[in-house]
């Protein structure tokens, strides 16, 4: 086994440590989820906590940890008789992402348990981690279907599992710890408000730091037992201080000034539920015991809030998690001080965790002994992500005179009008891609269709074709009891069909047909309302833009779907329209797209007026029309089975309806802005099911589409 990274060893991340720490000294607060950047030692810090958490009595031979003092009277190895147990460390239980949810909840074993009738279970990780961890890296990435477990087992403190009418329940209490780069998408609410604490990470700027960060982790890769060792001391002494505070823990008073500020807080930031107040109640009374005080004061109730409240104060999925600092002082200043000046704290590490500082002098090979600089707070020098219409910190450079003057005069970016419900648009067939909320596809949760031989572990029994396919065989096999004789053979999974994600990839005209401000408004609206919806349905989202004379891949296919609306909200406009370049670059894009996830379809939405100016770099052509190039390019992506859908942007007393014809050569339905909406978009999913369809048939294709016209 190999030696963990130490906790006290982490340079810097003040919020992160203390978060971890609340959570192991009051299990009771709910977890913590960690946002931000790769290479910030979000799981370094949580793979070394459970090296700082008290050891664990349990049953002698129980799979499940069941307490001497008080066994889960359901256990699936009980009845247990009272008596000593033996002890054992905290684990930390690792889910990976693609792991089965036969992995997570554990295994029950179907032919057993129809031929023998016994309950035949093998524990999954919710077992394994019950009174421990349960880390979860890359949470935002897992699948729904995990997802629900883990909602419905934090909810419980229990994990069921049930199959064909044999059920097993064992315990399943632990803390829920999540690391995520948002970058590659969000968390479902669902599962974001089942963490407690969450924290913001980011790689310090300050040079000195950032050398003490490197000399230790070289220092640890050349003699890992050697640098823990050197570690040893500050390892104990937080070891015992948790210890310390879990006891003084039952001691700690909250009382109704602390809880009136936790309430006027909760209301003023407009939190949903009652969630966030249990939560930053038992949060403050964790700072208290940490800092050894038996007394809840403000300070703890604020620092409670800067922890609990930011992930709960997010609206819809384009908001930035975060906390008004300056209100939440507002509020706390309407409260008296309870205290006219705070005693000295006996520990002089304070309540912010512990130090960077080593047990001795730096020295050059990076060991322990090195003095780091003290954390200046991480949040400081972090850049703040860009505020909607302004630059982004790593904009493109300027074009160069030339390229500018072939995209025509550039115009300012403008702000979306505001978002509204629309109607869904699905890919038609049945798919096999990832799960989610757009279309049909062939899944592990959803209705039962049929059976089939399982290929491999059985997972969902179709106990009917199970039992017609022994039938014909029991007297053969001597049947001579009321009970079937069941072979594995015999066995049939159960097919099942639900719902999928899909890539949703979209090309916006940002050419000077669409520049009039309150025109290109309304098309950042209409296109930020299709990227909410493509977040509530689980789906990757991409973003093409073209003007002047090209076609350029704004936001590769991603699950970050608030990354598309930042992208979107900084979109300049002008210049001509290439519109066959931005049909050929989304040919590209799906092309290579296919080869990294094939399961995966795609629903391409084109977000234009339909005029073709420029034929930009659509292929160098030089004896055909824009017109004639794009209508190709959009035929070709017709005869590669492409969903798509034009959203006609087109405004005016007069219209020339070539979006319409774009539709037509695209196998697709076109509909207008205000036909987008969800109350006005009848029949839309039909048509674009018949459209594409007929994709294999360009004749009939064109003739199903004039007569749905």
């Amino acid at each position: 086994m190999s030696t963990p990274y130490p906790f006290t060893a982490v340079v810097g991340q003040s919020d992160l440590r203390l978060a971890l720490l609340l959570n192991a000294v009051s299990p009771a607060v709910g977890g913590v989820l960690v946002r931000g950047e790769k290479g910030t030692a979000k799981s370094t810090a949580v793979r070394a906590l459970s090296a700082l958490l008290p050891q664990v009595d349990v049953v002698s031979g129980c799979r499940f940890s069941c307490a001497p003092t008080a066994p889960d009277p359901a256990c699936p190895d009980g009845p247990h008789e009272p008596g000593p147990g033996g002890v054992r460390p905290a684990r930390m239980v690792e889910l990976p992402v693609g792991a089965s949810e036969d992995r997570l909840v554990g295994a029950l074993d179907i032919e057993r348990a129809l031929a023998e009738g016994v309950k035949a279970f093998e524990p999954g990780l919710l077992a394994d981690a019950h009174r421990g961890i349960l880390y979860v890296d890359e949470v935002n990435l897992l699948h729904d279907h995990l997802v629900d477990v883990l909602l419905d087992a934090a909810a419980m403190g229990a994990s069921y599992v049930e199959r064909e009418g044999v059920s097993v329940r064992h315990a399943a209490r632990f803390l829920l710890v999540g690391t995520m780069n948002p970058e590659e998408g969000e968390l479902r609410p669902q599962l974001l408000d089942r963490f407690g604490l969450t924290v913001e990470v980011a790689a310090s700027r300050e040079p000195s730091q950032r050398v003490e960060v490197v000399r230790r982790r070289l220092a640890y890769e050349d003699d890992p037992a050697g640098f823990a060792t050197r570690w040893a001391g500050d390892e104990h002494e937080v070891r015992a201080r948790v210890v310390a505070a879990r006891a003084l823990l039952p001691k700690v008073s909250l009382g109704d000034t602390a809880l009136l500020q936790i309430a006027a807080i909760c209301a003023g930031f407009e939190v949903d539920g009652m969630r966030a107040d249990i939560v930053m109640a038992r949060t403050a009374t964790a700072l208290a015991a940490w800092a050894g005080r038996t007394d809840v004061r403000k300070e703890d109730v604020r620092q409670a809030a800067l922890l609990a409240l930011p992930h709960r104060r997010r609206r819809n999925p384009f908001d930035a998690p975060g906390l008004d600092e300056d209100m939440l002082d507002r509020i706390l200043d309407g409260f008296p001080d309870e205290e006219p000046e705070p005693e000295p704290e006996p520990d002089p590490r304070g309540p912010e965790g512990p130090d960077d500082d080593g047990p001795g002098d730096g020295g050059p090979d990076g060991g322990p002994g090195g003095t780091p600089p003290q954390d200046s707070g991480a949040p400081a020098e972090t850049p703040e992500a860009p505020e909607s219409g302004e630059a982004p910190a790593e904009a493109p450079e300027a074009p160069q005179p030339a390229a500018q003057e072939a995209a025509g005069p550039e115009q300012a970016a403008v702000r979306a009008a505001e978002p509204f419900r629309t109607k869904m648009l699905s890919v038609p067939g049945l798919g096999e891609g990832a799960s989610g909320r757009r279309s049909r596809a062939r899944t592990a949760h959803g209705r039962t269709t049929g059976a089939q031989r399982p290929r491999g572990h059985l997972t969902k029994l179709h106990l009917t074709a199970t039992i017609q396919a022994a039938a014909p065989h029991q007297k053969a096999r001597g049947r001579d009891g009321r009970g079937l004789v069941i072979r594995k053979d015999d066995l049939r999974q159960a097919t099942r069909e639900g719902r999928e994600g899909n890539l949703v990839l979209f090309v916006v005209d940002a050419s000077g047909s669409m520049a009039a401000r309150q025109r290109m408004s309304a098309v950042k609206g209409a296109v930020l309302s299709l990227l909410l919806d493509a977040y509530q349905r689980r789906d990757k989202v991409g973003l093409i833009t073209f003007r002047g004379a090209t076609a350029e891949l704004a936001l590769p296919p991603t699950s970050s779907v608030d990354a598309a609306a930042a992208r979107l909200e900084q979109l300049p406009t002008g210049g001509r329209t290439p519109l066959a370049a931005g049909l050929l670059k989304a040919h590209e894009v799906l092309r290579i797209e296919r080869l990294r996830d094939p399961s995966r379809r795609p629903l391409l939405v084109v977000v234009t007026d339909g005029r073709a100016t420029s034929a930009g770099n659509a292929g160098g052509r030089t004896d055909s029309s824009p017109r004639e190039l794009a209508g190709h390019s959009a035929r070709l992506l017709q005869a590669g089975g492409v969903a798509s859908v034009v959203v006609d942007c087109e405004s005016g007393p007069v219209r020339l309806g070539l979006a319409g014809v774009l539709a037509r050569d695209l196998g697709g339905p076109a509909v207008t802005l205000d036909g987008l909406r969800a109350d006005s978009l009848a029949g839309l999913v039909k048509n674009v099911r018949t459209a594409v369809t007929s994709t294999a048939s360009p004749h009939s294709s064109s003739n199903s589409n004039r007569r749905a016209a």
